[in-house]
């Protein structure tokens, strides 16, 4: 029986301690920041802030106490906000053990630094005296409320060290969670976290009332900016025609249960961000902050993303929508290739 500990327990982290104490396989320990959700897991299993209606297994034990959590765990599932990661992981070191093996299933970019939330776990272990950390990054089309339910679903997982993807394929795959691995971590995480600019696109486009027509180009094109960049930072091509890169994209893109395209929808409104924000009531938009990253890191490769620069404007910079849209389409014309 493995011993999983999974830090955050936002929608995300619940159900994939959903799937995981399913199996009946693992003891499981869910980590909350907050101390009411391990109070309703504990009272009537279920997190009923951030994933109500769905039961928990009694396998999936709640802890407020990160040592308690991690006490010793051989698999750390790290679900926490992209920007609290390099905090939470400074917090962890003291309590993991020297063959604990993480797997990062936030898609997002430590926005100061622009790393890939991976880089920031190795940064973090190395520093503190765990160089030979075992790492890993979970993605793909995975909607949290339908994970919980058991709608069939597939991700993938990338790493480095065939063993270990290997060791999570076969540890988290279930009746209607499968799981394919990849070992292509750069572009398994850089298409995870690029495709919620993409989706905040998307949902500017529907707040402004658009059709499927601008919804597919934006899809098409958004891709080709992801993966111009995947390449530029040394991932593969191949990856974003897969679960990571088209399949997350069109899910994050199209799907009313997302919630960086939620905060598009309501800038297409004409609501302020802060607003938007405001009234999130402590979920969390990771296109935000991953747009302010993606610009930074394709000035750093010289990559030129056109659509990603004008979300970074609406978000960050006070343009309208539909300026940065008339702006995009006055664009001189280009050839429909991947090179920059």
């Amino acid at each position: 029986m493995s011993r999983i500990a999974i830090v955050g327990a936002g929608a995300w982290g619940t159900a994939l301690s959903i799937v995981l104490g399913r199996k009946g396989t693992h003891q499981v320990r869910l980590w909350a920041y907050e101390k009411e959700v391990c109070e309703s897991i504990t009272q009537c299993r279920e997190n009923s802030a951030f994933l109500p209606g769905h039961t928990i297994p009694p396998t999936v034990i709640p802890h407020n106490d990160l040592g308690e959590a991690l006490s010793g765990a051989e698999i750390v599932l790290s679900v926490m906000p992209s920007q609290h990661c390099r905090r939470l992981f400074q917090q962890m070191l003291p309590h993991l053990g020297p063959e604990s093996m993480i797997v990062s299933a936030t898609k997002g970019l430590e926005e100061n630094s622009l790393l890939r939330l991976t880089e920031v776990i190795a940064q973090v272990l190395t520093g503190g005296g765990k160089p030979k950390a075992r790492i890993a990054a979970l993605s793909g089309p995975s909607f949290a409320v339908e994970v919980a339910r058991g709608d069939p679903t597939a991700v993938t997982v990338a790493s480095r060290d065939p063993e270990l993807g290997l060791l999570v394929q076969k540890e988290f795959s279930a009746a209607n969670f499968r799981v394919y691995t990849n070992d292509d971590l750069i572009g398994v995480e850089l298409g995870g976290a690029l495709k919620n600019s993409v989706a905040i696109a998307a949902g500017i486009c529907a707040g402004l009332g658009l059709g499927h027509n601008s919804i597919a180009a934006l899809i098409t094109r958004g891709l080709t900016e992801i993966t111009r960049l995947v390449i530029a930072c040394g991932g593969n091509a191949e990856t974003m025609a897969g679960l990571a890169g088209l399949g997350d994209l069109v899910l994050t893109c199209t799907g009313g249960l997302s919630r960086n395209r939620s905060v598009g929808v309501e800038l297409g409104r004409g609501r302020k961000l802060p607003e938007i924000l405001a009234g999130m009531h402590g979920a969390v938009a990771e296109g935000v902050f991953t747009t302010t990253a993606a610009v930074g890191l394709a000035r750093a490769h010289g990559v030129e993303l056109p659509i990603i620069e004008q979300i970074y404007a609406i978000l960050h910079q006070g343009k309208t929508p539909r300026d940065a849209i008339s702006e995009l389409m006055a664009r001189t014309g280009k050839s429909e290739t991947l090179q920059r």
